[in-house]
């Protein structure tokens, strides 16, 4: 089921992709904003080029039938005009307030697309090993306001989240009042210096990051409403993405789909 709900939300991923361009420097900034010269829809400039010589399509390029929000002029990675209920319209600022939102919900999605599946693969055997209850119930799945066993979580697990959380968001706000060219979601942390210094790699790393978090986005909505439906965790609904070939060919084995005979 879950290669199903994946394979019908993709046309609605595809809404949020992006052309690849060299990124145009902003900040948050209160001066006014002009509105850039207007392209007919149907030129045969791409938008590409059209933002490389400050020229833009006037209808959106994600929802072809719905003009161009002007706020959103290509300056950031992963724009593609995609505002049918026109959130961008107040103000630059408020656009970037509205990315940095993004940004942050997008991280913290990659982390639960990765870490849902991994906590119902081991909580059971780091459980049995330290001698604690798992949190994961006896279907597999992982603790959710739709599965419930929220309960089960130890209070100071949400302190953690939530101290961790606020600095975060304060060092964030920090930054963003001293640092220079701050860009949403740039909060410097650049350990293993894969930064690259050439502003279109950099926009290139963004749109990646950017992508990626809007599909980890979809994907564990897609998780909760499967392990809500199907009464089944999704590393048993869907094995192959998440066991060993070995493990996978023995379930199904075990299941009746192969037969040694």
């Amino acid at each position: 089921m879950q290669l199903l709900t994946l394979l019908t939300l993709l046309p609605a991923a595809s809404a949020f992709l992006a052309p690849a361009h060299p990124p145009l420097s902003s900040g948050i900034r209160s001066a006014p904003i002009d509105e850039p010269p207007v392209i007919p829809a149907d030129s045969t400039t791409d938008s590409a080029t059209a933002a490389q010589l400050g020229k833009l399509p006037e209808m959106s390029a994600s929802l072809p039938f719905l003009s161009r929000p002007p706020m959103l002029d290509g300056s950031m990675a992963g724009d593609v005009g995609f505002d049918p209920l026109n959130f961008s319209s107040a103000s630059k600022e408020d656009l970037y307030k509205y990315r940095e939102a993004e940004i942050k919900h997008a991280r913290l999605a990659m982390l639960a697309a990765a870490g849902w599946p991994v906590s119902e693969l081991f909580d059971k055997g780091i459980a049995s090993f330290t001698g604690l209850q798992p949190l994961v119930d006896a279907t597999d799945r992982a603790p959710s306001l739709l599965n419930g066993g929220l309960g089960k979580v130890s209070p100071l697990y949400w302190g953690f989240c939530l101290g961790l959380s606020a600095a975060i968001d304060l060092y964030g706000i920090q930054r963003k009042n001293t640092a220079k060219d701050y860009l949403p979601g740039d909060l410097g942390f650049d350990p293993l210096g894969l930064y690259p210094a050439n502003p279109e790699d950099r926009f290139q790393m963004q749109l990646k990051e950017i992508k990626n978090g809007r599909l980890a986005m979809i994907a564990v909505v897609g998780f909760a409403i499967q392990e809500f439906v199907t009464k089944q965790g999704v590393i048993d609904e869907t094995p192959f993405f998440f066991r060993p070939f070995g493990s996978y060919a023995d379930i199904l084995t075990n299941s009746g789909y192969l037969s040694g005979n």
